[in-house]
């Protein structure tokens, strides 16, 4: 996959404008909705540019009769209405075309998205993502087609698009070319599994709240030092869990052991 991928991003010559085949689709009972938020931002900016392709397919167009239903009661008896396999597996078909890629569910019962996740769809030429709504959809058209399901997170959405959006500016902001600073990407939190350490911007004092001296001496060394011992320490403290996963240098541990005497003394 990764020879393909790297064939597949280049820029031309001429116009150094960006070539690319990279596609996503997003099966959805509201393409508009999909497409008006991809307008803003990085998103829009790299759509603009034909870093990536977007497009959707929305269900009620492969409906089996005029009324163009989707969805139907559950067997067994329940609340709610469930979606139903057919529409959805003919959209699936009408975004594939003909492809052998990866299909994508949002779903609460999904593996819980995090960088490593992004950083591999990432690398995915084409990626089908399917929005369900109401009580979710029928089991058999998970089994028949969908590769992976995916959550973000332990909450409930009135539906998947808005997963299906965190999940697409996640992996275009990762996509070559779409960050003006090419660091930008690689220092977001997570990326090194921890998170992000404090940013500051002028004034230099804002309601009597002075920026940190070391940020303003000049010391590359210093402020790199600086940001990963303040990186390391608000992991500590709101995703100590992070900690766990993560096989610290010697360095970061003495960053970690000053950290915590220091918030000792506060």
């Amino acid at each position: 996959m990764c020879s393909k991928w790297t064939s597949m991003r280049s820029r031309s010559w001429w116009t150094g404008a960006w070539i690319t085949e990279v596609r996503i689709e997003v099966v959805t009972l509201f393409p508009e909705m999909v497409g008006e938020f991809t307008r803003f931002g990085v998103t829009g900016r790299a759509k603009d540019k034909g870093i990536y392709l977007l497009g959707t397919k929305n269900p009620r167009e492969y409906a089996a009769n005029q009324y163009r239903t989707v969805d139907d009661r559950p067997y067994g008896g329940g609340p709610g209405m469930v979606m139903m396999a057919e529409p959805l597996e003919h959209a699936i078909d009408a975004a594939l075309a003909g492809e052998e890629v990866k299909v994508v569910y949002l779903s609460p019962q999904g593996a819980k998205l995090d960088h490593g996740k992004v950083m591999q769809l990432a690398k995915e030429p084409l990626l089908v993502l399917v929005a369900g709504r109401y009580e979710g959809v029928d089991e058999r058209l998970i089994r028949r087609r969908v590769h992976e399901e995916i959550s973000i997170g332990d909450y409930v959405l009135s539906g998947g698009e808005l997963a299906a959006l965190v999940l697409i500016d996640a992996v275009v902001r990762q996509l070559p070319g779409v960050l003006g600073d090419a660091g930008s990407a690689e220092e977001d939190s997570f990326v090194n599994g921890l998170l992000d350490c404090p940013h500051y911007t002028r004034p230099e004092v804002y309601r009597g709240d002075a920026v940190p001296q070391v940020l303003l001496s000049g010391d590359h060394a210093r402020i790199r030092r600086w940001r990963l011992k303040e990186s390391l320490g608000r992991t500590w403290l709101r995703r100590p869990d992070l900690l766990q996963e993560r096989e610290l240098s010697p360095e970061e541990r003495k960053l970690l052991d000053e950290f915590r005497q220091e918030s000792k003394c506060v």
